[in-house]
């Protein structure tokens, strides 16, 4: 009796809490965990029943033009079928996709390209669905908030639409509304997701990127929150406002909630659009060195890190001043680097600096890097080949297959990126489904904050070879003083004595000058003294 009284209990609380799921967002079934579940389970099913059906029926010789071709045709079929769930799912599944589609040289190249889609054409959700969400939140219609708001989307992300609108009062702001349902269902989502990962796994035994999902549900939850991302927002224009030249958007927080954030409207261009630099006459080597002395300084230096970093995220523009103004936009994820963290990282590019390969073990196993992996982990770091590091970072120039390699790549990542490692892999081993492995025992090891850190070292690289300044290597030089300077910062707080506080602070200032003059050489080596002056002061 009391089972019976338990299970229909069970039975009539679920479905109880169906209903009201269904009422609050408007009988959608696809808002159901449930459906959304089953829709899931029916699609990795499907994907691996097609590997048994169309690929996995026979004995085939692996070495045969004949078994490539029909392997690569029915990874295209899984890759949209899963392409075709990510769709119509929205929300969390959207971003696995964009890492997914980010993922080149771990995943078969069929589903990366088929997931690349993702990044410039993430589905949109019409506007009416956008106002729902403003309604609920700020329990007012938006007609009695805006002047105006253009129904065409400024953006459209895997978890938010951002609009442009009028305030009543005149004011332009940017108003960001997170999709419907994604919230409800994040939870179900992740969970099928850890499930999808671990299926897929199974299909490609080198599909190690069970830190991915570990990484999206640690961070999914704050990512949702976006009083968290004014907040961001407003600690990092604090901490850089020594820097009339950065500008980060003011947020209305009588009009923002968890699921929408109205901010100010900051017009510019991509920090990668050369139309838009060249036509108003912005200096694109002052652009690269100021992006490149902010992100050192958020790494080395504050710990607080944007997390985000993709150039559409960074625009820049001139000021009536002609000053050269960069806009930090979207600040929905931060990472905190703890010193210990920070001091290591710093030795370690002090260490390939000074082509110390002792010493660049040792650093890399205070990272979690283990054994000889030390070798393709800091060519990870560094997007540079390993004889690059052996004849000295600074005294190479960038090959004009890096150049190219930089450039094609940075146009399709977004996300977490290790497309910089094929000139690694040719460069390493001829055999790239040997080197796969040993990429993905590193990602496996390595201080989860690195993850974030190898993002942003490929924003940097990609940006400087879009603009053509790779070679003067100014984010490099600005990244160095950091080095130095979060060293010896971290030295200093260990010792009591204040005769030897002092001998660390002569020992760094000579360190930074010697730097300073060390780069100052490579500008008349490679520019022109006025040139050089100009990057190094």
């Amino acid at each position: 009796m009391l089972r019976r009284v338990l299970a229909f209990g069970a039975l009539g609380a679920g479905t109880v809490s169906t209903a009201l799921s269904l009422r609050t967002n408007d009988y959608d079934l696809n808002s159901l965990g449930l459906v959304r579940l089953s829709r899931s389970a029916y699609a990795v099913v499907d994907v691996a029943m097609t590997y048994k059906r169309e690929l996995y029926y026979k004995e085939w010789d692996k070495t045969t033009p004949e078994y490539k071709a029909e392997k690569s045709r029915v990874h295209k079929l899984a890759a949209e079928k899963l392409l075709q769930l990510i769709c119509t799912n929205k929300g969390v599944y959207i971003k696995v996709g964009q890492h997914i589609g980010a993922l080149e040289y771990l995943l078969p190249k069929e589903f990366v390209q088929t997931m690349k889609v993702l990044h410039s054409d993430a589905p949109q959700n019409p506007i009416e669905d956008l106002y729902k969400v403003i309604r609920q939140d700020l329990k007012r219609d938006p007609s009695e908030l805006f002047d105006s708001f253009e129904p065409e989307p400024l953006g459209t992300a895997s978890l938010a639409q951002v609009h442009k609108a009028r305030l009543k009062t005149g004011e332009v702001v940017a108003v960001k509304v997170q999709h419907p349902y994604v919230l409800g269902n994040s939870r179900v989502d992740m969970k099928t997701m850890e499930m999808a990962v671990r299926i897929l796994a199974r299909i490609f035994p080198d599909f190690k990127i069970q830190w991915l999902v570990e990484e999206s549900k640690k961070n999914l939850p704050i990512e949702l929150d976006f009083l968290n991302e004014g907040k961001n927002a407003e600690k990092v224009a604090a901490q850089f406002q020594k820097y009339s030249w950065l500008r980060v958007p003011k947020i209305y927080w009588e009009l923002s909630t968890p699921r929408v954030l109205v901010m100010e409207y900051l017009e510019g261009g991509h920090v990668t659009d050369l139309d838009y630099i060249k036509r108003h006459k912005i200096d694109s080597f002052e652009v690269a060195n100021k992006i490149g002395r902010l992100y050192s300084e958020m790494i080395f230096s504050t710990g607080f890190v944007h997390s985000d970093p993709h150039p559409g995220n960074i625009l820049v523009r001139q000021t009536p001043k002609n000053e050269l103004e960069i806009v930090l936009l979207d600040h929905g994820l931060y990472a905190n680097l703890s010193d210990k963290f920070r001091y290591e990282y710093s030795k370690l590019w002090l260490s390939i600096m000074k082509i110390d390969r002792k010493a660049m073990r040792k650093h890399s196993e205070q990272l979690g890097i283990t054994g000889d992996l030390y070798g393709l982990f800091v060519c990870m770091v560094t997007g540079r080949p390993w004889e690059t590091l052996m004849q000295g970072i600074t005294k190479v120039k960038y090959s004009k297959e890096e150049v190219s390699h930089t450039y094609i790549t940075h146009h399709h990542s977004a996300e977490l990126t290790v497309s910089v490692l094929v000139l690694q892999i040719n460069t390493l081993q001829s055999n790239t489904s040997q080197v796969l492995p040993h990429i993905s025992d590193v990602l496996e090891q390595v201080d989860r904050q690195m993850l974030l850190i190898l993002k942003t070292n490929d924003l940097i690289r990609s940006i400087e070879s879009t603009l053509r300044t790779q070679n003067r290597m100014t984010a490099f030089w600005a990244m160095s003083k950091c080095c130095v300077q979060s060293t010896y910062a971290e030295q200093r707080t260990q010792q009591t004595a204040t005769s030897r506080r002092w001998r660390l602070e002569l020992s760094e200032r000579w360190e930074l000058f010697k730097l300073n003059v060390y780069y100052l050489y490579l500008g008349l080596i490679n520019f022109n003294l006025l040139a050089a002056f100009k990057q190094v002061l």
